[in-house]
């Protein structure tokens, strides 16, 4: 049993219930049977390949409708070409080139008709193949963007990074003027203090008194 499938028609579905439709229709058979063809490749009921054909599809190919319809009945034409009877052939002298041109006519016609089917044929296979690779296009392009938008990111992180560290660079360089201004201060400071440091000496009588600056 067929699983009937109940999601959207794609492109290519389209394309293949068109194909299997016109072949029906050239070769004479019946659209229930095309559907029904259809169903079991797509994994479909017959009654939605149906419905999708009147619906949607078989007004995009009224073209390729008429000349399979007449490629058909250029095929009925050629299938009722008989040979004649051999008592008429004798009672009537009729040369038989007529109809035999009559017939190569005809087949020539529907030669014609067959190759233009045929390339409508082709165009869809051809649709088909541009389709397919219009859909390989965009998501290589998806794949660019998102390739985009991973490296934009890294660019903003690499800067905070780099901002961060110019912030600590810059700490850096204050705590090294603040301790160079202490250094030099405390170095101030002991020189005031050996300066008010009283100097003495001793005398001669061994006494120690104090000199002044």
């Amino acid at each position: 049993m067929v699983a009937s499938r109940q999601d959207a028609w794609t492109e290519d579905d389209d394309l293949v219930l068109a194909e299997v439709t016109l072949r029906h229709i050239r070769e004479g058979g019946t659209q229930l049977a095309a559907f029904e063809e259809v169903g079991q490749r797509l994994g479909r009921t017959a009654a939605a390949c149906g419905f999708r054909w009147n619906s949607c599809v078989r007004k995009r190919y009224d073209a390729a409708i008429s000349i399979a319809k007449s490629q058909r009945q250029q095929l009925k034409k050629l299938g009722r070409v008989a040979a004649p009877d051999l008592e008429e052939v004798q009672a009537v002298s009729v040369p038989l080139k007529p109809p035999l041109t009559q017939a190569v006519g005809v087949a020539s016609s529907a030669s014609d008709e067959e190759q233009q089917i045929e390339s409508v044929i082709r165009m869809l296979v051809n649709q088909k193949d541009l389709l397919r690779r219009v859909k390989q296009l965009e998501q290589e392009l998806e794949g660019k963007e998102l390739q985009i938008k991973e490296l934009t990111e890294s660019l903003e992180r690499a800067k905070k990074e780099l901002e961060q560290v110019q912030d600590v660079g810059e700490d850096y360089r204050a705590l090294v003027q603040i301790m160079d201004r202490a250094r030099k201060l405390a170095f101030l400071q002991e020189e005031d203090r050996s300066a008010s440091k009283p100097i003495f000496k001793m005398d001669e009588n061994g006494n120690l008194e104090r000199v002044e600056k």
